[in-house]
Parts: structure tokens; C-alpha cells; sequence
């Protein structure tokens, strides 16, 4: 693994949190933008939840579910809520720190770790050469056999997306109808 992306994925944490913290101070939301930026932020989730139900870390190369049509579909619901959340926002700043935060620290962690996959399941390079990083494919790279799984959804957590995001609508639309 390149050593920014070693770099990246130790600090995208603690990068998270000082970035969580500008997000509230800069955020100047309206009761629109909260209401329009919740439809990207939902479907942000439920691409992660989709996401999550299919994945077996470390043990068999996801291409079912939404990875049939990306390879890292995490990474492409985790952008649109964050563009959801910035919409909700009303900042151009914090929409600036959601691109390069993704540019600088997600688009290397994803380099390093489509590395180990390659390294890990001979699969990986036909599937990388039929499947997109990010932006989803229209068609299928396989038929999908394998089914959603809510034991994979609670075995990674992916419940705290959700508690996370529906308590931060619920800051920002305080703050929208509030004004503090």
C-alpha cells in the first residue's frame, strides 16, 4: 500500500471528527436546504446499507448486490450523504472540504485497499475491469445470486451511519428553525 493511503486511512478519523466540528460552527441552514439535503442524505444510506448487507470483509470478494454495478459502493453512499449534508449546510466551504476530503484521503484509502484485493482474490482485476470505482455501471457485472443479509448489516455497525446522520438532521434543522 502506498504510503499516503497508509497515511490517509489512520487519520480519515480524526480528520472526520475536526471536520464534524467546522461542519457545525460553518453550517447556516434553512428549513429548505434541510429538507432538500435529507434526500440526498437518505439515499446516501440506504446506498450504505444496500452496501453492507452484501460484504464479507476479508473473506470473499463482494460482486453481488450493488457492487455489481460499483466497486466501492461504501464510498459512493458515504459522497452523497455528504453532499446531502453539505446541501443542508448552505456552505460552499464545507462543500470545497467534502471534495477534497475525498479527493485527498477516500480516493487513496480506496487505491490501497483495492490493492489488497487484488493481492487477496485473483477475481479482483476482471471484476475491476468490468465494475467502476465509484459511479455505478448501468448493467450488472454479475447476476445476482447472493441475497441481502441484515446479520451483515448489524455485523458491521453500519446502524451507527444511520443514528449518526438522523441525529445531525435533527441539530441542523434545530439550528434552521432556532437560529443559533
Amino acid at each position: 500500500m502506498p504510503e499516503w493511503s497508509r497515511l490517509a486511512k489512520r487519520i480519515r478519523v480524526p480528520v472526520g471528527f475536526a471536520f464534524a466540528v467546522a461542519y457545525l460552527w460553518l453550517s447556516r441552514p434553512t428549513a429548505a436546504s434541510v429538507f432538500q439535503g435529507s434526500v440526498l442524505v437518505i439515499v446516501g444510506l440506504v446506498v450504505r446499507t444496500l452496501a453492507s448487507g452484501y460484504v464479507r470483509k476479508n473473506e470473499e470478494l463482494a460482486t453481488t448486490g450493488p457492487y455489481a454495478y460499483t466497486r466501492n459502493p461504501l464510498y459512493l453512499g458515504s459522497l452523497i450523504l455528504a453532499i446531502g449534508f453539505a446541501w443542508v449546510a448552505q456552505s460552499l466551504w464545507i462543500l470545497a472540504g467534502v471534495v477534497l476530503m475525498f479527493f485527498a484521503i477516500y480516493l487513496p484509502v480506496i487505491t490501497g485497499e483495492e490493492e489488497f484485493l487484488r493481492e487477496r482474490f485473483v477475481e479482483f482485476r476482471s471484476y475491476s475491469n468490468a465494475a467502476p470505482r465509484i459511479f455505478p455501471r448501468f448493467t450488472a457485472y454479475r447476476k445476482d445470486a447472493s441475497k441481502f443479509s441484515w446479520a451483515l448489516y448489524k455485523q458491521h455497525r453500519e446502524y451507527n451511519a444511520l443514528a449518526g446522520s438522523a441525529a445531525l438532521l435533527v441539530v441542523m434543522a434545530a439550528k434552521a428553525w432556532h437560529k443559533f
